[in-house]
């Protein structure tokens, strides 16, 4: 059996020594102490990102995009997006250095404040960086937020997260955030297409989600994915499909306690796993993880 490849998806990875002083975590962006050469960062990861998401992204986060002051010449001041998300939907971007502990994301977000790192990454970071930058929180995550339904889900998502903690079942939680707000698809008029942060932040998986013959394309079902581990690592192996956002609200309605009970219960999933009774899009090949476990294993 494949290595597990998730872990606790928020988590403190700063250590210490970068705890700010204040306890919710957040610390002033200092944008006027970006340097031209974190601008100039910015404007190549913009501008290759957004040719590539014409036809790819969906409908929501074009929109988004387009009523944000957001562009390519200067990484965003964040006071300038709150101004406009605290109009539309009452959301507001808060700095802190880098991933935070659980508890204090979850708190943010239940109080619709969406905490985004303030650093950007190197020049020869462009293309993976562990740890989420200004860029894949700003440009991935705050057009969405845009959008009504999404920001009802994620702040339903910080109020579930604390509960989730209290039951022991952060890890099922966890999943559903991974495979919607970071790595999520949804169908559209014309097409699947993405709405997740992970993808749209990212030069090749915005591509291979779509396009590429290896993944599975799955219709989500919120028990099975709360069964079913991630990649961390690597491209995703399966990206699940939600109808539309709506359908994102229409989760902060139930009631996740049986679901927790439920999944607790059935078997653990790999990411590459398809169910008999899976509703399947696209029956991936596997090609792409599999030349990767061969390349690994000479």
């Amino acid at each position: 059996m494949e290595a597990l490849t998730d872990k606790a998806l928020h988590g403190l990875a700063a250590g210490e020594a970068a705890r700010p002083e204040n306890p919710d975590w957040t610390i002033d962006q200092g944008w006027d102490r970006y340097t031209e050469a974190e601008h100039a960062t910015w404007k190549t990861l913009f501008e290759r990102q957004t040719r590539l998401l014409p036809g790819r992204a969906c409908d929501e986060f074009v929109q988004g995009m387009r009523d944000l002051p957001i562009g390519a010449d200067r990484i965003p001041d964040f006071r300038e997006l709150s101004d406009v998300l605290m109009k539309r939907t009452g959301w507001q971007v808060v700095a802190v250095p880098g991933l935070v502990p659980d508890d204090v994301f979850f708190e943010h977000l239940a109080n619709r404040r969406f905490p985004s790192g303030n650093f950007i990454r190197r020049p020869q970071e462009l293309d993976y960086l562990e740890e989420p930058d200004v860029f894949h929180d700003v440009f991935g995550h705050v057009p969405m937020l845009m959008n009504p339904a999404i920001a009802d889900f994620i702040q339903a998502y910080g109020q579930g997260g604390l509960r989730a903690q209290q039951l022991g079942c952060l890890p099922q939680l966890a999943r559903v955030y991974w495979y919607t707000v970071e790595f999520g698809l949804l169908q559209q008029g014309d097409g699947l297409r993405l709405y997740g942060a992970g993808i749209a932040s990212s030069y090749t998986e915005s591509q291979f989600c779509l396009e590429s013959p290896s993944p599975n394309r799955i219709r989500f079902d919120l028990e099975r994915v709360m069964r079913t581990h991630y990649r961390i690592d690597d491209f995703q192996e399966s990206y699940f499909v939600i109808r539309d956002l709506d359908e994102l609200l229409d989760f902060t309605r139930i009631d996740f306690a049986p679901l927790y009970d439920a999944a607790l219960r059935g078997s653990e999933l790999q990411p590459g796993d398809v169910l008999a009774q899976d509703r399947v899009f696209h029956r991936g090949d596997g090609s792409y993880h599999r030349q990767q476990r061969q390349r690994n294993a000479a």
